[in-house]
């Protein structure tokens, strides 16, 4: 095993632990780990940039198959720019709108609880999303997309 294979894997196990104590969590064949949260599925993948430099980068999809709607927009537009943990992306398909919430942070280093209060703080602003723009509260029945 190479040793940005080791970092990055190492990352990736610290990940699947401090996400553990609050998610059940499962293990992709590539590694990567991949979880929901009130209906929001999500995946957490490591990358090592340079040495000592390795990144985990969460990308949660807050909602899919949205009609294409300038409501829709102004609103997405509006809540990118309330400051939260990550990036809020639109991404234009066949069937309507998908939208993410992307985080990267460089986490080599960081203990468990740490790791697993800023994963989770992440995984919360993305549901938080999901429930305000579709005008639903999580894991209720209409909150499917």
């Amino acid at each position: 095993m190479t040793m940005e294979a080791a970092d990055t894997a190492d990352l990736l196990t610290r990940a699947r632990q401090s996400l553990e104590r609050y998610l059940e969590v499962h293990v992709d064949d590539d590694g990567a780990l991949t979880f929901s949260h009130a209906d929001v599925p999500c995946v957490v993948q490591a990358t090592r940039l340079a040495e000592g430099l390795t990144m985990l980068s969460l990308t949660c999809v807050v909602a899919w198959d949205l009609p294409a709607d300038a409501g829709l927009a102004a609103a997405v537009a509006e809540r990118a720019g309330q400051g939260l943990f990550g990036t809020l992306g639109t991404v234009h398909t066949d069937r309507g709108i998908d939208l993410t919430l992307r985080y990267a942070f460089p986490a080599q280093g960081m203990d468990l609880a740490p790791l697993g209060t800023l994963l989770m703080l992440v995984v919360s602003t993305a549901s938080q999303v999901r429930s305000d723009l579709l005008g639903t509260e999580s894991g209720e029945p209409g909150a499917d997309g």
